[in-house]
């Protein structure tokens, strides 16, 4: 186990393979070299940008297993336990100690809006699972439909011993301001906002676009790259209208990482038009000058 997480941390797609129906385990290997070699300092399996809801848990076990085998010396496997029941995130919160995970983060269960002792008892069993792993909150209203409140955060922090940091995608930054919480460590999860966080006392990064682009959110969160934040702007800008697993698969395709494009549905992969889009903005992006 490596300790607590840090820096820049790829929220990594899943390969996906036959439609979106199978794992590509073949894609795994390659896309964990491409990330470490691009700068990461880890992965966040199975999240929002690895589809993780729309996964079984038996998928999402495998691929736990099948990035550890892959990660090179120092570089942190996170996983993403969160599911729609505290059973199904507990067995996988339980895996990921068992298979040798360096963290475990789990969002806030979609569609019932949860009360705070629900709320609180959900997390509370899945730290429970995964101690003495570093235990991470993954706040983001766009996917979950409701904010976690901060008094929950702060009993947690209280009651739950191995409780690290959150990992926070809501904008603007005035919503992530209340989450930088004494003695916890939170990760930015919207790029444009990872510079802001930094100086604010954040201590990295999340990021969905590093899947497909890691240098540029590498030199954003180890260099303070105003250049980079500048890039990651624009991506988001010129993208923002896409599915960023679909997004993030098309341009790891073109970069000879993964075999297939392929998204689990109802996700549904890019149009002959939207690849073009993508290409265009990558090719901006590796441009001299860019």
């Amino acid at each position: 186990m490596l300790g607590k997480l840090h820096g820049a941390i790829a929220a990594a797609v899943t390969p996906l393979r036959d439609g979106g129906r199978s794992l590509d385990k073949e894609s795994v290997a390659p896309l964990i070299r491409f990330l470490a070699d691009g700068g990461m300092d880890g992965v966040l399996t199975c999240g929002t940008t690895g589809e993780g809801v729309l996964l079984s848990v038996a998928e999402r076990r495998r691929m736990t297993e099948l990035c550890l085998e892959a990660r090179p010396p120092g570089f942190a496997v996170a996983v993403h336990a969160g599911a729609q029941t505290t059973w199904d995130t507990v067995e996988l919160a339980s895996h990921a100690r068992e298979a040798g995970a360096d963290a475990v983060a789990v969002i806030a269960p979609p569609y019932f809006p949860l009360g705070e002792q629900e709320l609180f008892d959900h997390f509370r069993c899945a730290a429970d699972a995964c101690h003495p792993l570093p235990f991470y909150v993954y706040e983001f209203v766009g996917r979950s439909g409701y904010a976690v409140p901060i008094p929950v955060i702060e009993r947690l922090r209280d009651e739950a011993p191995n409780l690290a940091g959150l990992k926070v995608s809501d904008t603007p930054f005035d919503a992530v301001k209340p989450y930088l919480l004494d003695g916890l460590d939170v990760f930015i999860g919207f790029e444009p906002l990872v510079l802001e966080g930094l100086a604010a006392g954040a201590v990295g990064a999340v990021s969905g676009l590093a899947s497909a682009w890691p240098e540029v959110t590498a030199e954003l969160v180890h260099r303070k790259s105003d250049a980079a934040g500048a890039r990651v702007n624009a991506l988001r800008d010129a993208l923002h209208d896409l599915s960023l697993p679909a997004v993030a698969k098309q341009v790891l395709v073109d970069r000879g990482v993964l075999s297939h494009a392929d998204v689990r549905p109802p996700l549904h992969g890019l149009t002959h038009d939207e690849r073009g889009r993508v290409t265009r903005e990558w090719v901006s992006l590796n441009s001299p000058g860019s």
